[in-house]
Parts: C-alpha cells; sequence; structure tokens
C-alpha cells in the first residue's frame, strides 16, 4: 500500500570487486522528487532482532520529516499517516530495509515512525528537518495500529520494547495537530 507523499528511494549503488558504494543522499535529487532536504540532523540507531523501536513523531511547531535508510542488517520499517484529511490517515506503510537493498524512505511531516530489527545489529541512519524537542516528542503505541506483527515476530510473540515506547498512546485516543495539505510542501 502506498501513502499520501511517503517516498521510496532507490539510492545509487556501485558494486564491484572491493564491495559496495551506495549514495543516501542527493540534494539535486530529491529536489527533482520535490522533496524537502534541509536536513538539520542526523543520528542512528543499532537495534538486536525483535527491537520494535516507535512509533515516534514530534509534534508542530517541531514536526519533522525524515530520510530512512539501514546500512547494517535488515529493518521492516513502518511510516503511519496521522494527517487530519488525507486519504490514509490512520494507515501504515511498510518496507524492508536492509544494508544491501539500497532502499531508503522519505517520510514527510505527519507520519509516525518505527521499525522492528530483523537481525542483530541493524543500524538506522535518519535525517530529520528539525531539531530534536523533547518537550515535542511524542509517538504512538506500537500495539494500536493496524498491522499483524505475528509474521514478523514469529514465536518472539512480544517486541522488545523500550519503557517510554510501552506508554505512548493509543491510535484510537490521538487527537491529532496534523492536517494533510494535498501534497503542497
Amino acid at each position: 500500500m502506498s501513502l499520501n507523499d511517503l517516498k521510496i528511494i532507490n539510492m545509487k549503488m556501485i558494486a564491484d570487486s572491493r564491495g559496495v558504494f551506495i549514495k543516501p543522499f542527493h540534494s539535486d535529487l530529491f529536489q527533482e522528487m520535490g522533496i524537502e532536504n534541509e536536513f538539520r540532523e542526523d543520528f542512528y540507531s543499532i537495534s538486536k532482532r525483535h527491537v520494535l523501536r516507535g512509533l515516534h513523531f514530534q509534534i508542530p511547531p517541531m514536526e519533522h520529516s525524515k530520510l530512512v535508510y539501514c546500512s547494517r542488517g535488515s529493518v521492516l520499517d513502518l511510516a503511519l499517516d496521522l494527517r487530519v484529511g488525507s486519504t490514509s490517515y490512520g494507515k501504515c506503510f511498510s518496507l524492508e530495509l536492509d544494508g544491501n537493498n539500497g532502499k531508503s524512505l522519505f517520510i514527510p511531516k505527519g507520519f509516525a515512525h518505527g521499525f522492528i530489527a530483523l537481525t542483530d545489529d541493524a543500524t538506522v541512519h535518519y535525517k530529520v528537518s528539525s531539531i530534536h524537542s523533547p518537550s515535542h516528542d511524542s509517538g504512538i503505541l506500537w500495539s494500536s495500529i493496524d498491522y499483524d506483527w505475528s509474521a514478523v515476530l514469529g514465536a518472539q510473540k512480544e517486541p522488545i520494547v523500550s519503557e517510554r515506547d510501552k506508554k505512548f498512546i493509543s491510535l484510537k485516543d490521538f487527537k491529532s495537530p496534523f492536517t494533510f495539505n494535498g501534497g503542497k510542501r
């Protein structure tokens, strides 16, 4: 399923006998695709298998878009549309990102984001359009969205989730401050 304004980016990859060279960001290409590319902060996480991080976002006025990719291991990346008025409001999009598939995901403002690590030492990189603001940081409880986690978790049954992420509000109780603007930037 595709959701309004999400973009899958096939990163430039060059492979030879030495290994692989990947370019995760190219300003001109992003501009051609209509992607906001003034990123303000860049960070990464390393997660063990079955760790679930998310579903995170920042509320206005510190909301941000994200560019996400995995440079090592593999994750199932998720984006949840929280924009009132969007035809995909409350719907989830998932995509496997790994260190070899050369894919990244651009997640616009108004989406919650998270992932579950499919391998040990899964390294996920994020570029975000605003600085992290703890007072604007929020999330949606992972188990409250319409997503079948059983295929990913298998016998594990429950993911490994931080205490903070376990306390997020359910999607049905969330009052969204985000509005769909028809794809306009």
